[in-house]
């Protein structure tokens, strides 16, 4: 997929190195000094962090969000796959017009890639990416080190201040105010933004749900309900609580998306993800009881 000069990736890049020089030269070098043991602590702990962060969001820049197979074709005779998903009109396999494909469970069309995206959450811009199956969660650990740099950096930036000596407040306010302007109206926002970002990206994986999946069930689209409006209609209909059918408990849609040890979590890299064009559903268990039985 060949993408082009994105303005948005220049804006996140710029907005990095910005933060991480300010950061250690400015506010850890004018509260600790930079070779003191406490600055020389602060500045390596706050590269660690950095460096994470631009390893994630490179590899979600540059890593394919997952690709359907030419040949992939649903085999609704297949016992081990309980659940198919359907056109919203006429009740047929999901059939990508502009892709002359299938499309597999949470796959969609993605208008600015131009083809399918297999589990996609969304388009990013400021990643110039889709955010799909294969790097869903580099996104997201992306967003938790972003997060823990932005506060990380805040709290420097306020100690530093703080702390400032006497004799150095005039030249302080002099010289740095720029560094220090910029950079709180950098960081304020990008914390806020960021935390809600991800208290909302947890929320989406303890329920296994995409952020499509999630605007199926709340919106309305094109005068039309989406699957999941009409899913959560036909169940209540019935009598039933609608369920997300992806839903298979807190713990195991943690480690569907972020891998099977708590320990690789924050990782970048997992081969645990599969190849996107089968998950586990919450059928599958009662299918299992049943057969147990």
């Amino acid at each position: 997929m060949k993408r082009g000069f994105s303005f948005s990736v220049t804006v996140v890049v710029s907005a990095i190195v910005f933060i991480y020089f300010c950061t250690v030269f400015v506010f850890i070098d004018r509260w600790f000094g930079l070779m003191t043991s406490p600055g020389i602590m602060n500045a390596v702990a706050f590269t660690g962090v950095a460096f994470m962060c631009v390893l994630n969001y490179a590899y979600a820049i540059l890593a394919d969000p997952g690709r359907v197979p030419s040949s992939f074709m649903p085999d609704i005779e297949d016992p081990e796959v309980p659940i198919h998903e359907i056109k919203r009109k006429g009740g047929d396999l999901r059939f990508c017009q502009k892709c002359s494909c299938f499309k597999p469970p949470r796959a969609h069309h993605c208008r600015v890639c131009k083809r399918c995206i297999l589990r996609m959450d969304h388009h990013c811009n400021w990643i110039n990416n889709c955010v799909g199956h294969a790097n869903y969660k580099v996104f997201f650990v992306f967003v938790v080190y972003a997060v823990i740099a932005c506060i990380y950096s805040l709290i420097l930036l306020v100690g530093s201040l703080t702390n400032d000596s006497q004799n150095d407040k005039q030249h302080s306010a002099d010289t740095f105010r720029i560094a220090y302007v910029i950079s709180g109206l950098l960081l304020v926002p990008l914390s806020v933004a960021l935390s809600v970002l991800l208290g909302w990206h947890i929320y989406l994986i303890l329920q296994n749900k995409t952020t499509i999946e999630f605007s199926l069930i709340f919106l309305k689209l094109n005068r039309q309900y989406h699957e999941g409006v009409r899913a959560m209609w036909l169940a209540e209909k019935g009598g039933t609580v609608y369920k997300h059918p992806y839903d298979i408990g807190a713990y195991e849609n943690l480690t569907t998306v972020l891998g099977p040890s708590i320990f690789c979590w924050i990782c970048p890299f997992s081969r645990h993800i599969g190849n996107g064009l089968r998950f586990r559903t919450a059928y599958d268990r009662v299918s299992t009881s049943s057969t147990s039985k």
